[in-house]
């Protein structure tokens, strides 16, 4: 192999963006992949149909110690520059709902097909069953050693890139790697968790929300900190479903969440009107016209569901609004790095140069995706990190 540019370690959505783009300005990398084939999370990623960036994504949608350190890499590759980058090879892209946009083919391989051509087409190689089991710096750069197939080996290079992602999902080869190659040079790690996961339910309730194993409902989820309207999803374990995975990425252990269970409307005023029309109406069958008459019959618990409308109390109708636009859960935890779709926190941004992503202390070395403390929210926002963060080191090989 010629003399290299950079190794990039991960094969991922970040290091094939910028091994190719490093291929466009005639820069010489090798990729070096631990699973036996690159993109292992792209392809699995939105049920292997893979939503590959928002179109409303901005600096808004991420969450870090440093709001503002993602601004610089989203100016100089921007959600444009990923719909035109993919267009030009030929995924055209349909938006879903909330700007989630998704190849017309509804299929992930096509993705990942892009960069594989592209990388052959440059002569960016790309090499898996690389397991790096350390990184060394040395005069002219670094040293990375390796396993592959089994087989040491080592190879030299003038700049690293760490694009090995974060710990979600093992079985998808994820490791700690990034974190222990930030520590081996001194750097600071925000603290991880998984995020965009879901939520258990333990304890007295645990039965009454495994009941409602598969219903969904469409609420306002929200804390002290943020909101967002969606579905949530009944589980036999708790709660998920795109809401809770959101709120989740800002949900620390031991805190309540609130959940509106009919947020377009206000729930006392539709019984104050059906009153009148329709008194004889019991509860169970009004609401069992909002929800399902599972969901209805399970709130039984809660509500006087065999009252009828017009013989409803003050008291009764207070009750009900409060537990349908003011649902209070007390999660007993998540689900874990395997049911995660990303990791939150990672190496933190103040070792890193904002328009470079390049080490301040370690010159050279270069940190994207996943593996910085910059985590998207659900809807394609995490890909768009990745690609503008491979863009951007790219531009600095």
């Amino acid at each position: 192999m010629d003399e290299l540019d950079a190794v990039i370690i991960g094969g991922g959505a970040c290091g094939l963006m910028c091994a190719v783009q490093a291929g466009f300005l005639g820069k010489q990398t090798l990729v070096l992949e631990k699973n036996s084939k690159p993109g292992a999370k792209i392809l699995i990623s939105g049920g292997g149909r893979c939503n590959y960036t928002n179109l409303y994504s901005s600096s808004a949608n991420f969450i870090s110690k440093n709001d503002h350190f993602c601004k610089s890499a989203f100016s100089q590759w921007t959600v444009q520059d990923t719909i035109s980058f993919f267009e030009t090879y030929g995924i055209e892209g349909q938006e879903k709902t909330l700007g989630q946009l998704f190849p017309v083919t509804n299929n992930a391989k096509d993705i990942v097909k892009v960069f594989t051509e592209l990388s052959r087409e440059l002569g960016q190689e790309i090499r898996c069953n690389a397991d790096v089991t350390s990184i060394e710096k040395i005069s002219t750069g670094f040293r990375v050693r390796y396993l592959l197939n089994g087989s040491e080996a080592t190879i030299d290079a003038a700049k690293v890139v760490i694009a090995t992602g974060g710990l979600p999902v093992q079985k998808m080869g994820a490791t700690d790697f990034a974190l222990r190659a930030a520590r081996q040079f001194g750097m600071e790690i925000e603290q991880t968790a998984p995020a965009l996961v879901p939520l258990t339910i333990t304890g007295k309730d645990s039965e009454w929300f495994a009941e409602l194993s598969g219903n969904t409902v469409f609420c306002r989820v929200w804390n002290d900190r943020i909101s967002f309207e969606e579905n949530i999803l009944f589980t036999h374990w708790g709660l998920s479903g795109p809401a809770i995975l959101q709120i989740s990425s800002y949900w620390k252990p031991g805190e309540q969440i609130f959940i509106n269970l009919y947020p377009k409307e206000d729930i006392s005023e539709q019984i104050s009107q059906d009153r009148i029309s329709n008194g004889k109406k019991t509860l169970l069958n009004f609401l069992a016209g909002i929800f399902t008459r599972k969901f209805a019959e399970a709130l039984g618990k809660f509500l006087p569901v065999d009252k009828n409308l017009a013989s409803l109390t003050k008291e009764d109708i207070n009750k009900i609004t409060q537990l349908i636009h003011n649902f209070k859960v007390k999660p007993a935890g998540d689900k874990g790095y395997d049911k995660a779709e990303v990791m939150r926190g990672g190496v933190a941004t103040g070792n890193l140069s904002s328009k470079t992503l390049e080490a301040k202390t370690v010159p050279g070395l270069f940190f994207g995706g996943e593996a910085v403390d910059v985590t998207g929210w659900l809807g394609g926002y995490n890909f768009q990190w990745a690609w503008a963060s491979g863009f951007v080191i790219a531009q600095n090989l």
